[in-house]
């Protein structure tokens, strides 16, 4: 059996991840596939500006790239495109931008929504202020290719067989959280149910944890704890709560996917290891999105120090990083 699909227990539903922290970039896009609807989860992409005081190496450029032609491909197969809140790499701007989102102006927004039921998060209830404004400018502009929008907050939808359940708002890490709200999704058909539970981080809510137990999925894809974020912008506290929240998942839970801020940390594997030591006790599984997907992971915004020390970039390269204070960025010679 290929590398990551024995710990698969999914048979009726399809999950493909299509970029993630474990693929090199910002991301959780997924695409679920059942007998009834094709459903392409949070569509978006990013890059950090700024890690180590240093921008994107090429070999990120490179890898931003090469998945957003993924994403566009994959949006040609769905028929729902989903938005679980409105950070950039949870659904894609419609302006251009080279550095963080890998965006040509319209034109890649149109060809993620173009033609889609778009069902988001709701733009006026349960957000912050940043997000309510990129909500805003969203359904002005890469909003305005879609079929259809509509908020999707507690809703369920029905497709055939199929069933695709939202969440009311969760907060986006802890209940104190100032980055707002977001909404997770259950896709269900027959027997199994795949969860998509992004930018949870961890769970640090115990009333996240409780609505996804209460969920009961075969599979979960979650973002766990921003550990490198920890001391300094996260408190220590509420990175411990995401840890034991994401222990009493891993016991309830056949198969996890792993993802998103937790992996930005290059020794994640060790801060995580009493989540595996539980899953293992459970006879449960947990991965990255690259692990069940069959591949190597790919972490390279963690490694980016090394990357520039190993893999110098062009002199070409080196004299774009000049234009980086600009207020128009030209395509980085990648």
């Amino acid at each position: 059996m290929e590398k990551g699909k024995a710990n698969n227990p999914l048979s009726k539903i399809k999950v493909t991840p299509l970029a993630a922290e474990s693929f090199g970039v910002r991301s959780m896009c997924t695409l679920v596939e059942t007998p009834d609807v094709a459903v392409l989860l949070d569509a978006g992409i990013s890059l950090c500006p700024y890690r180590f005081s240093l921008p994107p190496h090429p070999i990120e450029f490179q890898t931003i790239n090469k998945l957003r032609k993924r994403i566009a491909e994959a949006a040609d197969k769905a028929e729902l495109v989903t938005i679980s809140h409105y950070h950039f790499d949870h659904h894609t701007p419609s302006y251009e931008d080279w550095v963080v989102n890998w965006t040509e102006a319209n034109e890649t927004a149109r060809q993620i929504y173009q033609d889609k039921t778009v069902l988001m998060k709701n733009p006026r209830e349960k957000i912050n202020a940043s997000q309510r404004q990129r909500a805003w400018l969203f359904q002005k502009t890469g909003g305005k290719y879609a079929k259809k929008f509509e908020a999707a907050d507690g809703k369920t939808f029905t497709y055939g067989k199929t069933v695709l359940c939202f969440s009311e708002p969760v907060a986006h890490g802890s209940e104190d959280s100032m980055l707002g709200w977001v909404i997770m999704a259950v896709v269900e058909h027959e027997d199994e149910r795949f969860m998509f539970a992004p930018d949870v981080q961890g769970p640090m809510s115990t009333h996240t944890l409780e609505l996804i137990k209460k969920a009961e999925p075969t599979v979960i894809m979650l973002g766990g704890p921003p550990f490198y974020l920890g001391g300094f912008r996260v408190d220590m506290a509420q990175l411990e709560q995401g840890l034991r929240n994401l222990e009493s998942i891993v016991q309830a839970v056949p198969a996890v996917i792993l993802e998103h801020h937790a992996l930005r940390d290059e020794s994640w594997k060790q801060k995580i290891d009493k989540v595996y030591q539980q899953a293992s006790k459970a006879e449960h599984s947990i991965m990255t999105a690259a692990e069940y997907s069959g591949n190597e992971n790919l972490f390279l915004e963690s490694k980016r120090k090394q990357l520039y020390r190993d893999f110098p970039p062009s002199t070409e390269f080196k004299q774009w990083m000049k234009t980086l204070n600009n207020k128009k960025i030209a395509k980085p010679p990648i």
